[in-house]
């Protein structure tokens, strides 16, 4: 089959990379300087990809401390310098992720990496596992007017890339990604495997994969 003249965009945590491991790290390792206790991973996990702050305020809170935004602003600071020290020391690439990247390639698609993540971390991360290269552009929330859940963001990602976007379909693991396809009409995916609060059969996406190389039969139905 072709995919000549779409465009496929993924999600970065929880759906290309297991980055828990070392975004918990860093968590813990600054609540260790504030004298606090470390989160277990399982009270944590699913704080990926809602950013610093919120894993801070998560960390706090677990200890009976408050986090201020405004007062401890240099502990976002510190936690990105530990995080960027560390971004791929235990995180991986799920299983058939760049089998599969390579064959959409190969089928004509443009790959485009749509993430809240800030962009240099984006790439930071990426290009220590070497996976950046499989894709034409990596487009975080610094990058556009409006970050996910707002269309705004895969519009100009799949935009910036050159592709159509009534003819675009995202990957991810969680409501905001679900939420920015539907923004824009778009067909989505969701893996069974990210970091979601509600379970993914409930996020109403067009598909619920358990590993990636079952993307490739789900891409060719919804694009058809």
């Amino acid at each position: 089959m072709t995919l000549s003249g779409w465009t496929l965009a993924f999600d970065l945590d929880g759906t290309l990379v297991e980055t828990a491991p070392d975004l918990l790290g860093s968590l813990n390792a600054v609540l260790v300087e504030q004298g606090l206790p470390s989160v277990p991973m399982s009270s944590a996990r699913h704080l990926v990809g809602r950013g610093v702050r919120v894993m801070l305020e998560h960390g706090f809170a677990e200890a009976g401390a408050t986090f201020d935004a405004v007062r401890d602003a240099g502990l976002m600071d510190r936690f990105i310098d530990i995080y960027l020290g560390r971004i791929a020391d235990e995180s991986h690439i799920y299983p058939n992720v760049i089998e599969v990247l390579q064959t959409f390639a190969a089928q004509g698609a443009r790959l485009v990496v749509v993430t809240n993540k800030r962009t240099d971390l984006s790439l930071a991360l990426l290009n220590a596992l070497d996976l950046a290269r499989r894709f034409d552009a990596v487009v975080g929330p610094d990058l556009v007017s409006a970050r996910k859940p707002s269309g705004a963001h895969l519009k100009e990602a799949v935009e910036s890339v050159g592709g159509d976007p009534a003819r675009c379909l995202m990957v991810g693991d969680s409501a905001p990604d679900v939420a920015t396809a539907r923004a824009l009409g778009a067909p989505v995916i969701v893996t069974s495997y990210g970091y979601t609060d509600p379970p993914a059969a409930d996020l109403g996406a067009d598909a619920v994969i358990d590993d990636f190389d079952q993307l490739p039969a789900w891409v060719a139905r919804l694009t058809a």
